[in-house]
């Protein structure tokens, strides 16, 4: 058990039968009253984010989160499956498990599951992917606009916002963060 006091950014926690990960936290001592302490407190299950105040007594249940490097190798449908990197299983998972991440995936990506007593939370994946681009319309002469931009499909069918300077087959690469243009590879 960890007392309310020890907790600091980045750590997991068990609490009301969910799993949190504390992203900030500030120890608050009024003037009159006990103190508490103010914690923001995102949801691993689901990803939403809360504020919750505890008092200087809460004891919290410390979450053992598992991280393990998987290798995308393909989609079938709504199944996809990766590969753990060091015992070669393979594992199965749903396009809804994933969520918006799945525009991201490609053959051959590696990506770090995050499990919780053998429960898939989500996975996280690289910050910035090389992706090649299989559609976009050709630069007009002239439209040199500053930072002018045109649509450009990649591998993945996401559509990214590029400079005209893009061309199809070159290979650029994205923020998986935001999902925008980073630079060309």
């Amino acid at each position: 058990m960890i007392n309310v006091n020890d907790i600091k950014n980045g750590m997991t926690i068990g609490y009301e039968g969910n799993i949190y990960q504390v992203i900030d936290f500030l120890h608050v001592k009024p003037g009159k009253g006990a103190a508490f302490v103010r914690a923001k407190l995102k949801n691993l299950r689901t990803g939403s984010i809360t504020e919750h105040t505890f008092n200087t007594s809460t004891k919290f249940e410390k979450a053992i989160i598992n991280k393990v490097e998987m290798q995308f190798l393909y989609a079938s449908g709504d199944i996809y499956n990766f590969m753990n990197m060091e015992t070669f299983e393979q594992i199965e998972v749903t396009k809804e498990q994933i969520g918006e991440d799945v525009v991201y995936l490609k053959e051959g990506l590696n990506v770090e599951f995050t499990f919780y007593e053998g429960e898939m939370l989500g996975i996280e994946l690289p910050e910035k992917v090389e992706y090649k681009v299989i559609k976009t319309e050709p630069a007009v002469r002239g439209n040199t606009a500053t930072n002018a931009m045109k649509d450009a499909v990649i591998e993945t069918g996401l559509t990214v916002k590029v400079p005209l300077f893009i061309n199809e087959n070159d290979v650029i690469v994205v923020s998986t963060s935001d999902g925008k243009y980073d630079s060309r590879a």
